[in-house]
């Protein structure tokens, strides 16, 4: 069906974009077929890499794909787990990295409007200098706000703040046949017709390439105070969670993490944990107006917690010790990475965790595979590692190829099926993308799953837009 990309379409592109934006040479081209999922085979060569400055150069792209029939590829920053920016079917990548201007920052309706190639850390430090805040924080800093928001990226901050979909007013969009679009702006409310911004922000650039992103802002956080809190097992720990909700106590983030993890992190960042007890911790982090508001929070959250079981309360109460402690959690990808298969993103009701967590302990056993689980324990997001390692104290030990390979595929089928079973879906925050689209039916019956192919039909009669993803 697609074209392969010939010399003349070459030399085409190049005099869209210019020809110092079109790659070709297999050492430059050869990073952009692949995102950060570990399994790298997978990985597809694009034939051509373009990056466009435009949105009228990127519209320009997607009228020659149309016309000469070959597919096109979206990416951002590359930080994506399922493949989602992969060239699974060759023609070309399309690099937003060029569109990386801040357009502007709207102090009058606290809003900013940039190009989706802005990386998260560089939007969150422009914002943060003009006296506001990005509240969602869905991880890798050079992840861009384009892959950010085609991906409906979560983070750890949802559970008070909301996902990136909370945020989104406005989206300059390049449709697949090149149409430029303009969908929401600078207003909160809207009632006038299909919401076809909110079908974009989730749509892993199979419906349209955003090019351009109006962002609403906040006041910065006043103060943030970071509570570890051990527990025996993990069913007491979750338990604490729907009470401290009940009790209009809403905490900036929850984790729950298990002690294996956090021993192995402790030792690859030569940093400390606050607490060696139990065998689950829950990390509570909360944000207040004031001292007295924050000294309040914390005395209840403890109350609740020690009434449910837990151990003890420790407060990383100076920024140091705050510091240390979300350096350990933000960086336990990065601590497991090298022994990790893949990681699942599972979002469950927030009640289901418990019973979840032991099957996935008991897939484990099954299957003498390691499967560190930990996650949003407010929000019900739950990633579970699947690791071509053991665990033995604070190390991991490599295992032969033939002991996880051939149980791999059963054991993330198993983990799916459990979390179907108790009424979740099979992404929460990463997507679909290429790895998970046999996966998709367990999430959506097949009548809705033909009404999404249907919109993709609408939107992309040709196909030539991130095929092979999601379906």
């Amino acid at each position: 069906m697609y074209k392969k990309i010939t010399a003349g379409i070459i030399q085409d592109l190049a005099g869209l974009v210019g020809p110092g934006s079109v790659l070709t040479d297999l050492e430059r081209i050869v990073d952009y077929g692949h995102d950060e999922f570990s399994l790298r085979e997978i990985a597809r060569l694009p034939e051509a890499v373009v990056k466009p400055g435009t949105a009228e150069e990127v519209a320009a792209v997607l009228r020659l794909a149309n016309r000469e029939l070959f597919p096109v590829t979206p990416r951002g920053g590359a930080t994506g787990l399922c493949g989602g920016c992969v060239p699974a079917q060759g023609g070309i990548v399309l690099s937003l990295e060029r569109m990386n201007r801040v357009v502007e920052v709207d102090a009058a309706n606290q809003m900013a409007v940039v190009e989706a190639g802005v990386t998260l850390g560089d939007f969150a430090k422009a914002v943060e200098e003009r006296g506001y805040a990005f509240p969602p924080h869905p991880g890798d800093a050079s992840a861009m706000i384009g892959g950010l928001i085609a991906t409906n990226a979560g983070g750890s901050r949802a559970v008070k703040y909301g996902v990136i979909r909370n945020y989104v007013r406005g989206l300059e969009v390049v449709l697949p046949r090149g149409e430029i679009v303009r969908l929401g702006g600078k207003y909160v409310k809207s009632s006038s017709g299909y919401s076809l911004l909110h079908l974009m922000i989730g749509s892993e650039g199979t419906l349209g390439v955003i090019t351009q992103a109006t962002i609403q802002l906040l006041p910065p956080f006043k103060l943030t105070r970071s509570l570890i809190i051990p527990y025996a097992d993990l069913a007491a720990a979750i338990e604490s969670v729907p009470l401290l909700l009940q009790k209009s106590i809403t905490p900036l983030a929850v984790e729950f993490v298990d002690r294996d993890v956090i021993r192995i992190t402790e030792d690859f960042l030569r940093l400390h944990w606050p607490s060696s007890l139990g065998a689950t911790d829950l990390l509570i982090i909360l944000d207040a107006a004031t001292e007295a508001e924050m000294d309040r929070l914390s005395e209840e959250v403890a109350a609740v917690c020690l009434e449910r079981g837990a151990i003890d309360v420790y407060i990383a109460d100076t920024a140091k010790k705050q510091d240390e402690v979300l350096q350990i959690r933000s960086k336990i990808y990065e601590a497991i990475k090298s022994g990790t298969v893949e990681i699942l993103d599972i979002s469950l009701p927030r009640a289901e965790i418990p019973g979840h967590v032991k099957r996935v302990h008991e897939i484990g056993v099954e299957n003498r595979i390691w499967l560190p689980t930990f996650g949003h324990a407010a929000d019900g997001n739950v990633h579970t590692h699947i690791m071509k390692v053991r665990c033995e104290g604070n190390r991991m030990v490599p295992l032969p190829e033939e002991a996880w390979r051939p149980r791999f595929e059963a054991v993330r089928a198993a983990i799916y099926e459990d979390g179907r079973r108790r009424g979740g879906v099979v992404s929460g925050e990463h997507g679909i993308g290429l790895v998970k689209k046999d996966y998709l039916s367990l999430s959506a019956d097949p009548a809705l799953i033909a009404l999404m192919k249907g919109i993709k039909r609408t939107f992309d009669p040709n196909a030539i837009l991130n095929p092979g993803k999601i379906f």
